[in-house]
């Protein structure tokens, strides 16, 4: 997933499900049934890039990571 010239990469095995990346950005990302990650957008949109990087810096579990960029 491209956030402001970086990838995010999710590793759904480490998430906790606290639920910060919905409340951060929830057009990119929301919650399964049991509580963990999942993208809703492949390319983060340029109007929810800063949300999305938020996601990623307020992430308890280290689920979500900036990569690249």
């Amino acid at each position: 997933m491209k956030v402001a010239g970086a990838d995010v990469e999710v590793d759904r095995d480490v998430c906790i499900g606290a639920g910060m990346c919905v409340m951060n950005a929830p057009e990119v990302f929301d919650q399964d049934d049991e509580g963990i990650v999942v993208v809703l957008e492949p390319e983060v949109p340029a109007e929810h890039a800063a949300a999305a990087a938020r996601a990623v810096a307020s992430c308890p579990s280290g689920a979500l990571r900036r990569v690249g960029g």
